[in-house]
């Protein structure tokens, strides 16, 4: 293989599924997400952080604080890419490890990065903040 040479990386199911740290939703599964997330009380939202474009929210947490909504895709750490959020119950067909790499040498955001499967989207989640309850709101109503 040579510099610049693009692998294919497919996604199976993993023998085991990673402990959730984050959940991610794009289109109208990231607004009934932002629904979910206003109906918290301000203590829960406290302990979350989120990543939010117009389309995309993604939160971070502890397993027992994130939120669970159908259609959302939760995302955990596997011990071989400590710097990436992967699918909880996908695998990708490279050693973690190497995607780990190969992302983190194509990607100018501050770790850790989100691998949002079937959508192909890869985010920075070292920008994430405190959940604001009105830029939440602010947020809905902007859909």
């Amino acid at each position: 293989m040579t510099a610049g040479e693009r692998i294919s990386v497919a996604w199976v199911p993993r023998p085991a599924p990673l402990a959730p740290r984050a959940v991610a939703a794009v289109g109208d599964v990231a607004r009934a997400l932002g629904r979910r997330l206003a109906q918290l009380d301000d203590a829960s939202l406290g302990r979350l952080a989120v990543v939010a474009s117009a389309t995309l929210l993604l939160v971070l947490g502890e397993q027992a604080d994130l939120p669970w909504i159908d259609g959302v895709t939760y995302l955990g750490r596997d011990d071989s890419a400590p710097e990436l959020l992967l699918p909880t119950a996908l695998a990708p067909s490279v050693p973690p490890a190497v995607l780990e790499a190969a992302i983190k040498a194509r990607s100018a955001g501050a770790s850790p990065i989100a691998v949002l499967m079937p959508s192909r989207l890869i985010v920075p989640c070292g920008v994430a903040r405190a959940i604001d309850r009105a830029r939440l709101v602010a947020w809905l109503e902007a859909a």
